[in-house]
């Protein structure tokens, strides 16, 4: 038992640890968007599917002394592609298809190991069932999700802040060595058993005869096996989608990474462990209470402080996988159809991933898998129920519905109550609440005034006409709740577009004291805005006003003659406005719809009296390729502006990257650096690069006043090589200081960056 459970476990530690490891070498060639990670969850699912189909196949064709030979070459094989650092020459190129490029690098990098690794759990439990007779191989999952949950939460807190990407590498190859040799002591254990188990096919085998628990469980049927896909799909789907939505947010991290998918790995072992732990009232309240809480912030939008979202989207999260998996274990098959049973869960998490990093980018406009998901999980429940006649599902959700309608508006008083007090934040959030939801108010009354007064007897008939209503009922409720905060603003949206890198929405406003504007938004953060008439349409607006840090930087830049300006990162163009004839601004932005977007809604570009130059692709990339063909730019000013929805592209702010925009920059300009942002102070990191490169630097904080409602409040750092370029008056005038910074705060490498110290 025990070299099969230390093989189970770090066969499983392994398999998740390469993640996120893979995952910090390939982000930054990719331009470090949310869609990079959600491409590597898409295809670890596909080779885990790979690796349960292979398991599957073997385990069921060939005596268990072949299938010690055919691993064996597998492993021996897999050996070779060690160590699995990624070539530079998989550094992608302009105009290349992201999804493909990085489905091509981690098929070349880690393919073969990482299918060699996801055959482990079903392989080693159905040698475990050959020869431990009796004994259920089903606490095995458990164990090997618990290998896998430990090399997910020992990542960020231990390996990425104490080794180098190199030496973690490094240390991953090492112990795939160790564990080649331990998966060769099982499979040589597991060979010398005495039992005949050479298999013709499920049911024939040794396995059906040999272990007692089959031999009182029927062949699964077609119901069965729906649901070995459907559940584990649903519950992949919320991952990747719940992952999209806080890496959108805030920034593609290991933490943001790591969370919804030790959550999703949580689930399966709390299921797998025993059945006691997954109680169907219970969690079928809290998957209804969780579902409503995630429509709630949806339609709140970005006024949702960063504790509070990863807190409740977790806490839905956990609830959904519970219900998924805990279900998934109700409907468990005979040991005989093991290896079957995990290759079409393993086909279910893929098709989940499927959807999300393929299908919905394909057909949708904009992120609706959050809602379509849950949505589907609340109607899938509805049908476990109606199907298994359970009365307390529905009673539990008629409980999470109830404490929905007092939980979501305490959490937003709770938000308020600092600056409005707790009585007139409760009361105003009480009165919004019933206002905006007063459909799924009504449906859970009529829900729980059939449940309670209905018939008690549990005659088909009766419970169907009864009871059977309800769950459905809570689908329609929460169908009804999801297509008002789709359609909020609809009738301003002029133009909307996803595609790898996210969702665009160009939003028109007809204000009659505000003029008419339109702006440009990434997720939910404002990336630009113009008003729709000259002249006020070459207005420097947002975060680019006149006594902004750039705007500074622009005006004041010590520079005879025509100035070169470079932006990383394009929105609406905005900087365009301060083009004057003679002058040249050059634009990198990874997003071909930005630039679409830009040139076709918005004319910031099209009206500058600059030469406007657009590059397409990843900035740091692009300006690497411009020094290695010999096109040093010699930028007066270079403004680093390329957050996606606040999301960090890490890979811009490293000692590394400044090293590149210094080559790039003439001796006496200046690098603006925008670190506004809701969740992150940057400032520190951004200082520290600075000041271990030498450079000057001070920041520029802007704070518009109401009748200036068109600017935004911002954070600029201006760096230069020597102070007196930034010892300009009006710059002098609106600098501070650059803030003192801890000795827990580092200078960012390309090797080495955290934003745990960064955290507001």
């Amino acid at each position: 038992m025990l070299i099969y459970a230390i093989t189970v476990f770090l066969g499983a530690f392994l398999l998740f640890q390469v993640q996120p490891i893979i995952g910090k070498y390939i982000l930054p060639w990719f331009g470090g968007s949310p869609g990079v990670w959600t491409t590597c969850l898409l295809f670890f699912q596909i080779l885990l599917l790979g690796g349960y189909a292979y398991a599957h196949f073997i385990s069921t064709r060939f005596s268990r002394r072949r299938q010690m030979w055919i691993h064996l070459a597998l492993l021996g094989v897999s050996l070779a592609f060690l160590p699995i650092t990624p070539a530079e020459s998989w550094k992608p190129q302009p105009g290349v298809n992201p999804m493909l490029g990085i489905l091509l690098l981690l098929t070349s990098c880690i393919g073969l190991p990482y299918l060699a690794l996801s055959a482990t759990g079903p392989l080693v439990q159905s040698w475990f069932s050959r020869t431990e007779l009796g004994r259920s191989p089903y606490r095995l999952y458990s164990l090997s999700n618990a290998g896998s949950l430990l090399a997910l939460l020992s990542y960020p807190f231990f390996f990425e802040t104490k080794f180098t990407r190199h030496e973690q590498v490094a240390l991953w190859s090492a112990a795939m060595v160790v564990y080649a040799v331990c998966c060769a002591a099982s499979s040589w254990r597991a060979s010398r058993s005495p039992l005949d188990d050479v298999g013709k096919g499920e049911g024939t085998s040794g396995i059906a005869n040999s272990n007692p628990i089959s031999d009182v469980q029927l062949p699964p049927t077609a119901k069965h096996i729906v649901l070995w896909i459907a559940l584990p799909a649903l519950a992949s789907l919320l991952l990747l989608a719940t992952t999209n939505k806080l890496c959108q947010d805030v920034a593609v991290i290991p933490f943001l990474w790591i969370l919804p998918l030790a959550i999703y790995l949580l689930s399966f072992i709390i299921s797998f462990d025993h059945p006691r732990w997954y109680h169907r009232g219970c969690f079928a309240a809290l998957v209804t209470l969780g579902a409503s809480v995630v429509c709630a912030l949806l339609f709140e939008g970005t006024g949702v402080n960063l504790p509070l979202q990863i807190a409740a989207y977790s806490f839905a999260l956990f609830a959904a996988c519970m219900v998924c998996h805990g279900e998934l274990y109700r409907v468990k098959p005979a040991v005989a159809y093991l290896t079957k049973y995990y290759m079409l869960i393993a086909l279910g998490g893929a098709v989940g991933g499927l959807l999300v990093a393929v299908v919905a980018p394909a057909i949708l406009n904009r992120f609706i898998e959050l809602e379509a998901g849950y949505w589907l999980l609340i109607y899938l429940a509805a049908v476990v129920a109606i199907s298994e006649k359970s009365r307390v599902m529905v009673v539990g959700s008629i409980g999470g519905a109830i404490a929905a309608l007092f939980f979501v508006p305490i959490i937003f008083a709770a938000r308020d109550a600092r600056s409005d007090g707790w009585a007139s934040a409760l009361h105003e959030s009480f009165s919004e609440f019933f206002h905006d939801h007063w459909f799924y108010i009504l449906i859970v009354a009529l829900a729980t005034i059939g449940a309670l007064f209905g018939r008690r007897d549990t005659r088909d008939r009766a419970w169907k006409v009864e009871l059977a209503v309800v769950p459905l009922l809570f689908t329609l409720a929460l169908g009804f709740v999801f297509i008002v905060e789709l359609r909020r603003d609809f009738g301003r949206v002029v133009e909307q577009t996803r595609n790898f890198y996210g969702v665009l929405t160009v939003t028109e406003f007809n204000d009659e004291e505000r003029s008419r504007y339109s702006t440009l938004t990434h997720g939910d953060i404002t990336h630009g805005l113009q008003f729709a008439e000259p002249p006020l349409s070459r207005f420097p607006t947002s975060y680019y006003g006149e006594l902004s840090g750039v705007g500074l930087a622009i005006l004041h830049v010590p520079t005879l003659g025509p100035k070169r300006i470079g932006v990383v990162g394009l929105g609406t163009g905005t900087l365009a406005a301060y083009g004057k004839p003679g002058d040249t601004i050059r634009f990198y932005d990874i997003n071909p719809a930005v630039e679409h977007l830009a040139r076709t809604r918005f004319t910031f570009l099209s009206e500058s009296k600059a030469n406007i130059e657009i590059v397409l692709g990843d900035a740091r990339l692009s300006l690497e390729r411009e020094l290695s063909e010999g096109d040093w730019q010699r930028f007066d000013v270079l403004a680093l502006d390329a957050f996606s929805s606040d999301v960090i592209p890490v890979h811009l702010l490293t000692r590394e990257a400044f090293e590149i925009y210094l080559k790039h920059l003439a001796f006496g300009g200046i690098i603006a650096v925008h670190t506004s942002n809701r969740y992150l102070n940057l400032d520190p990191v951004v200082i520290k690069t600075a000041t271990a490169l030498g450079l000057a630097a001070t920041v520029i904080t802007d704070s518009p006043g109401d009748k200036d409602w068109w600017l935004s409040g911002s954070t600029w750092i201006l760096l230069a090589r020597t102070p007196d370029v930034l010892a300009i008056p009006e710059i002098n005038i609106s600098a501070s200081s650059p803030p003192k910074i801890g000795p827990n705060v580092r200078a960012w490498t390309d090797d080495y960056a955290s934003l745990y110290p960064l955290l507001r």
